[in-house]
C-alpha cells in the first residue's frame, strides 16, 4: 500500500468547493468542514473508507450525501480527490517500475548478504503499453491515437477509392443499359 500523501492546504483549490448544506441539520449531519476534512483525507490517501473512518463517519452516510440534489459540488470534490490519490499511486507504482523494490537476501550459510532491487517487467509491461500503446500495445481501441490515426486514414482511402470506382461504375452501367436498348431494339426489328 502507497503511504499517505500530505494533505492539502487549507488554500488548496480542491477543498474550495460548496459543500451540501442540510437542511435540518442534526447532531450527526455531515456538516461542511466534516465534507472538507473527508474531501482532504480522500486525497492525500486515495481510499474512500479510511477517509470516511477519519471523520467518523460510514461508508452509507457518505455515497447517500454524494447523491442529494445540492451535493454535486461535494460529489465534484470526491472525484478530484481520487483523482489526486490515483495519481500519487500511478507515481509510486512508476518509481517501483524504474527503481525496483529493493531486497536483502541472506545465503544459507549466513554470512553473505545479497543486496538489490527487484524489478516487476509486469509493471514496466504495464506503464508501456499504456503510456506508448503506439510501441507497445499489441490492441489499440477506438479513442487510442493510433488507432483514430490508422482508422482516419483508412477512411480516407477508401473514400478515394470509391470515387475512383464511381467513374468506372458509371462507365459499366452506362454500357450495360447501352447493351439493353440495343437487344430490345434488335428483337423490335425482328
Amino acid at each position: 500500500m502507497t503511504a499517505p500523501g500530505p494533505l492539502p492546504a487549507a488554500d488548496d483549490p480542491l477543498l474550495d468547493f460548496a459543500p451540501y448544506l442540510h437542511k435540518r441539520p442534526r447532531r450527526n449531519s455531515i456538516t461542511p468542514d466534516k465534507q472538507r476534512d473527508f474531501i482532504a483525507m480522500l486525497a492525500a490517501t486515495g481510499i474512500v473508507a479510511r477517509a470516511a473512518m477519519h471523520i467518523g463517519v460510514s461508508l452509507e452516510a457518505l455515497y447517500k450525501l454524494r447523491q442529494q440534489p445540492g451535493a454535486e459540488g461535494f460529489a465534484a470534490a470526491w472525484e478530484a480527490a481520487v483523482d489526486r490519490g490515483v495519481d500519487r499511486i500511478e507515481a509510486a507504482a512508476m518509481d517501483r517500475a524504474i527503481k525496483g523494490v529493493p531486497y536483502e537476501h541472506v545465503l544459507a550459510n549466513g554470512d553473505i548478504v545479497v543486496h538489490g532491487a527487484k524489478h516487476n517487467e509486469n509493471l514496466v509491461m504495464f506503464f508501456l503499453k499504456n503510456r506508448r500503446p503506439e510501441k507497445y500495445s499489441q490492441h489499440l481501441r477506438p479513442g487510442n491515437a493510433v488507432y483514430e490515426r490508422i482508422r482516419a486514414e483508412v477512411l480516407t482511402d477508401l473514400m478515394q477509392q470509391a470515387e475512383r470506382n464511381r467513374g468506372a461504375l458509371v462507365d459499366l452501367i452506362s454500357a450495360e443499359v447501352d447493351a439493353l436498348r440495343a437487344r430490345e431494339g434488335q428483337e423490335r426489328e425482328a
